[in-house]
């Protein structure tokens, strides 16, 4: 059975910034007879609710920044991530939430220290270590899309 990594988001955990969910039924519905294994770094790292964070491209890389306090939020969820696979090597692919700083796969909004928008076009930090591991990584609605 192909063991697929999905923000946990997508099946109804209330576990975004907010405390609310993105559960996507149609996602789910696809998903059926595949092993699904829920993931959330922020969750796990900062609690919910908890303050918006976005990426910024610094001179020393891309961080996680906390848009209340301006902390580098940037190690809690990568080590999160890398728990998270060496934990589970077997899965063969990660389904994570568009937009998202620590989940989105080709959709997360990357800006300047001055919050000028570079890319919406980044990976989320999460999905950086799953790509390193050669993971096979792909947004939500692109996955939606396929039949």
């Amino acid at each position: 059975m192909k063991k697929v990594a999905i923000s946990a988001c997508l099946l109804g955990e209330k576990c975004r910034y907010d405390a609310s969910d993105n559960k996507n039924e149609l996602l789910l519905e696809k998903l059926k007879g595949f092993q699904l294994v829920p993931f959330c770094p922020e969750d796990y790292a900062f609690g919910t609710p908890r303050p918006t964070m976005d990426l910024i491209q610094t001179q020393e890389g891309c961080i996680a920044r906390c848009n209340a306090t301006y902390t580098n939020l940037s190690t809690p969820i990568q080590d999160y991530a890398k728990t998270f696979f060496d934990t589970h090597p077997d899965v063969n692919l990660l389904i994570g939430k568009d937009r998202s700083p620590s989940c989105g796969v080709c959709s997360a909004r990357l800006y300047d220290e001055d919050k000028n928008l570079l890319s919406s076009h980044h990976a989320g930090l999460m999905v950086q270590e799953a790509q390193k591991r050669h993971i096979a990584c792909i947004d939500a609605e692109a996955f939606q899309g396929f039949n």
